[in-house]
């Protein structure tokens, strides 16, 4: 078995508690959390409109806590993890650019409302970064 490297553990553990945390929250959303994530979400991607809004929120929080999770055991390998973290966050991000109201006008830079999904592009980073990462030689 071979543990992650000192270096990962930082990201992997502040990103993996945040993330965990996060999909814990969600398990318990109440009927009009559930309905304003769906219908951000399903605005960006009209295929999760065939989902009625608690079962959304479920399986929203069921990838959260396994991609939280992913990340903070030690024994998945971190270009595992990375890919998890990369997936979950791409799809926030796609988001992100499918929803105007997230941006100013005419602009890649978040809008007010746009800020708490804006920081996902960091989380994307370090996923993109834990997949390039050159395996290790010991």
């Amino acid at each position: 078995m071979r543990l992650p490297r000192l270096a990962d553990l930082p990201a992997r553990i502040a990103t993996g508690g945040f993330i965990l945390h996060s999909g814990l929250r969600k398990w318990s959303a109440d009927a009009d959390t559930a309905a304003g994530l769906h219908g951000m979400a399903s605005g960006a991607y009209p295929f999760l409109k065939a989902l009625p809004p608690e079962q959304f929120v479920k399986l929203l929080s069921v990838a959260e806590m396994g991609t939280g999770a992913a990340l903070l055991i030690p024994v998945v390998p971190t270009r595992l993890a990375g890919a998890a973290l990369t997936a979950f966050s791409g799809g926030l991000v796609g988001m992100y650019a499918r929803t105007p109201a997230l941006r100013e006008p005419n602009s890649i830079w978040p809008s007010q409302d746009g800020l708490p999904i804006a920081k996902d592009t960091w989380m994307l980073g370090i996923g993109l970064g834990f997949l390039l990462r050159a395996p290790s030689r010991s």
